[in-house]
């Protein structure tokens, strides 16, 4: 098994700095490309050996050091009672918002070996796999609600904001239905096998750092704190959350994951002790090789600064990106970095 990873998780001595991709399982690959010619991304994960092989595609493409299972962060909302469609080009769509206190209240609980079954069992199969340690995730409670209360992306998350100014004891309500649900989410995909565990908040740059305070850091001390106990990396990821870093940095978790915004040396200076995971602006990816080396060289000579660093993207990989750069991006990261903690 490759732990550089997990190594660099606890902050340990690594003879490469790691790497992996967000979203480097799907939509740059053509074969992916050409399973979703005839299976959604919901028809995917429902078949644990197809959606083995797509996660595990790109370790055996890029030579990248972890796995991060392919499924969405909206797979177990349906569990709890909202229907959602993924819909190409616009993202998951849920034709009834969670908007009244009524809706909130008729939200319901996940068994996931009940409700989400093929998620556990591509575990299994993956870890029977992989020679590589293998990450799951879940989405975080503000995100979720964002898309149940909106109905779908949004710019501006007026209707989420609304209700959370407006009617606190619903949203309340609303996060502890979906500190639940992560948490029972989470611990089954630990049980199936996840070494490592990370919470996508998305969209809670939104939030000034007043009112994550106030409304999201509760739920999300809660649901760290008891995976605690799973003994495993636990990762927390946000984009345009620079001023929400030091409240980050306050939960027991493991790894902040930053977005192209914040460098590591930056967070570090702001006081962050956490590993740190990230950030090359993904759209540098369609740059010529001279501009990624050099930005990448950046990053990793910041991030070498100290024990406990990832290389990541600061978001995820997209389509137009070559998967023969992420080849050789792979190869560049370890190689160079290699040399330098030789």
């Amino acid at each position: 098994m490759n732990e550089e990873f997990l190594k660099a998780c606890r902050k340990e001595k690594n003879s490469h700095i790691p790497v992996w991709y967000m979203r480097q399982a799907g939509r740059s690959q053509p074969e992916y490309r050409k399973l979703k010619e005839k299976y959604s991304l919901f028809d995917i994960t429902h078949r644990p050996e197809m959606c083995a092989g797509v996660t595990k595609l790109p370790v055996d493409q890029h030579g990248v050091d972890a796995a991060i299972l392919y499924k969405d962060i909206m797979s177990p909302v349906p569990a709890i009672g909202v229907d959602v469609e993924i819909k190409s080009g616009i993202g998951p769509v849920i034709d009834k918002p969670v908007r009244t206190r009524e809706d909130v209240e008729r939200l319901g609980t996940i068994n996931p070996e009940k409700d989400v079954p093929y998620v556990l069992d591509t575990i299994k199969i993956l870890r029977q796999q992989l020679e590589v340690p293998l990450i799951t995730f879940a989405g975080a409670p503000f995100t979720l609600a964002s898309y149940m209360v909106e109905g779908g992306p949004s710019r501006d998350y007026h209707k989420t904001k609304q209700l959370m100014y407006s009617d606190p004891e619903s949203w309340f309500m609303l996060m502890d239905k979906l500190g639940d649900m992560t948490i029972a989410y989470a611990k089954a995909q630990i049980a199936a096998g996840a070494q490592a565990f990370q919470i996508f908040d998305s969209w809670v740059g939104a939030l000034n750092a007043a009112d994550y305070r106030k409304y999201i850091k509760p739920v999300m001390y809660r649901i760290f704190s008891s995976l605690r106990e799973e003994n495993i990396p636990l990762i927390l990821y946000g984009t345009g959350a620079r001023h929400l870093v030091m409240e980050w940095n306050e939960l027991p978790i493991d790894v902040i994951g930053l977005d192209w915004r914040l460098s590591p040396r930056e967070a570090r200076q702001m006081g962050v002790t956490k590993a740190l995971q990230g950030n090359l602006d993904p759209s540098i990816l369609l740059a010529p090789w001279e501009v990624i080396e050099a930005r990448t060289k950046e990053i990793l000579d910041e991030g070498m600064e100290e024990p406990g660093f990832i290389f990541n993207v600061g978001k995820g990989i997209f389509p137009e990106v070559n998967i023969a750069t992420l080849k050789q991006l792979t190869t560049f990261v370890h190689e160079y970095t290699s040399k330098k903690l030789g």
